[in-house]
């Protein structure tokens, strides 16, 4: 990709396993870790072999590679052998101006699998970027809401008023949160009867739009967090989107409903939203201890390929203790490995064109 540079790998003294991703080699080889990165490559004996290597804290879905000792790994990178290398997404550049909003709407029919937790760091992440962010808190259970400290039930006008009340202005119902850059329209359990009141509704599919669109050119990104159904809250939301990211548990039950979402999204892209495209999808929760972690992100990238994106949230009680902080990750645990995920997610997204 233009203008990466290759990370510098040092010698060191541990191995390590992490994930086999890759769909092309086969033959259970390994992949190892050296000074805290590792080193991907192909099995000489098969064509057209390609070498690469990845970040330990951030798999990309590469490929397997034979073992080999750290004396040889560390051979192999004095000489040059490895060339391709895991894209090191670098700090975005500062904005001069600010909009129009690119609106994504993070969505997963499926619920717990990190949907709320992935817009609020990937929002904080984004706004320490100095991208100017607001978060639309879509789901009735106002988890999203608590999890940045607005107090919900004392709430007098949410994101339900303004789809099903007429004479409110949306800027009065957003909130600043303590983060710079970082704004929020929050929900309560009020957002439950919204469903039913829109049935009625003339383009009751479009309520979300009209609701965002006089403040679409005060951001830059605008994340919506859906609740966990393909409702006509969640149809809303990917109607008024430009582009979806599907956060997924790296678990079998997770993986199953994916295919469904995707044809409710083309369904929407057909009829509703033709701009509308899938993001990525955003791998959550893993844990590279469990096999069945790394089988389920195999599985993923056989069948979506690049759709899925470099970055791998791994699971850590750190998430839990921010939400219960009522804070951000990356403010609540700056240095750890999980707050750096979500700024590599971040400067991942930017450089695809999923946001400014």
């Amino acid at each position: 990709m233009p203008g990466i540079e290759p990370a510098r790998l040092k010698p060191g003294t541990r191995v390590e396993n992490i994930p086999r991703l890759g769909n092309e080699a086969s033959g259970g080889r390994e992949t190892h870790v050296l000074s805290g990165r590792a080193l991907v490559f192909w099995n000489p004996s098969v064509p057209g072999a390609k070498r690469d290597a990845i970040d330990t804290d951030q798999i990309t879905p590469a490929a397997d590679c034979v073992s080999e000792s750290l004396e040889t790994l560390d051979e192999r990178w004095k000489a040059g052998s490895f060339r391709h290398l895991m894209p090191d997404f670098r700090e975005p550049p500062k904005l001069r101006s600010h909009g129009p909003a690119r609106i994504i709407a993070m969505c997963n029919q499926k619920g717990g699998v990190g949907k709320t937790t992935s817009t609020i760091n990937l929002g904080a992440a984004l706004a320490e970027c100095g991208r100017k962010v607001l978060l639309v808190d879509f789901d009735p259970q106002g988890a999203l809401s608590v999890g940045l400290g607005v107090p919900t039930y004392e709430l007098e006008v949410t994101i339900y008023n303004l789809l099903v009340e007429r004479g409110h202005d949306v800027r009065d119902v957003v909130q600043h949160t303590s983060m710079e850059n970082l704004d929020i329209i929050p929900a309560n359990i009020d957002l439950s009867a919204a469903e039913v009141q829109l049935v009625g509704e003339v383009a009751r599919e479009m309520v979300l739009a009209r609701v965002l669109r006089p403040i679409v050119d005060d951001y830059d990104v605008i994340l919506i967090d859906c609740q966990p159904s393909l409702g006509l809250l969640t149809v809303n939301a990917l109607t008024a989107a430009h582009g979806v990211i599907i956060p997924l548990e790296c678990e079998f039950f997770a993986m199953r409903g994916v295919a469904l979402l995707v044809e409710t999204i083309d369904k929407i892209c057909d009829r509703l939203n033709p701009r509308l495209q899938v993001d990525g999808i955003l791998a959550t929760m893993y844990d590279s201890r469990t096999l069945h972690s790394r089988e389920v992100v195999r599985s993923v990238v056989d069948h979506f390929g690049d759709l899925v994106f470099h970055t791998v949230i791994s699971r850590t009680v750190k998430f839990p203790d921010s939400s219960l902080a009522a804070e951000p990750i990356t403010t609540y645990a700056s240095t750890h490995s999980a707050a750096e995920a979500y700024r590599q997610m971040a400067r991942e997204l930017i450089a695809r064109g999923g946001a400014a």
